[in-house]
């Protein structure tokens, strides 16, 4: 699996994976759901070039009664799904660990005015 922190050598389906988290903002907070630590990770099974990869992101939400939670895990579902070389996309919505604002870059706390 490869988490939101091993960004040093990925493949090109994992660049356009992290570029698709990092589009999605939070409704009520105005950074990526990349930055704000929500994407846990993702793997990547291959089912033969022609036919695509599946695909299933583990990710978090900031709370589990979160407003976003109808809106978020449809967003980055439809958004990977739409890449190039993916046939099906998994959503994973996980609790544990259990979310926190250490999980958010430094840029996000920049943002959010943490820093």
């Amino acid at each position: 699996m490869t988490t939101g922190q091993e960004v040093d050598d990925l493949s090109p389906l994992e660049e356009q994976i992290k570029a698709v988290m990092r589009s999605i903002y939070d409704p009520e907070i105005p950074v990526p759901i990349w930055d704000l630590g929500l994407i846990y990770g993702w793997t990547i099974q291959g089912a033969g070039e022609d036919q695509g990869s599946d695909v299933t992101v583990q990710m978090t939400l900031t709370a589990p009664n979160c407003p976003a939670a109808e809106t978020l895990p449809v967003e980055v579902e439809q958004g990977v799904n739409a890449l190039e070389g993916v046939r099906h996309v998994v959503i994973d919505l996980v609790f544990i660990p259990t979310y926190s604002m250490e999980m958010m870059s430094d840029e996000a706390r920049l943002t959010l005015g943490f820093m």
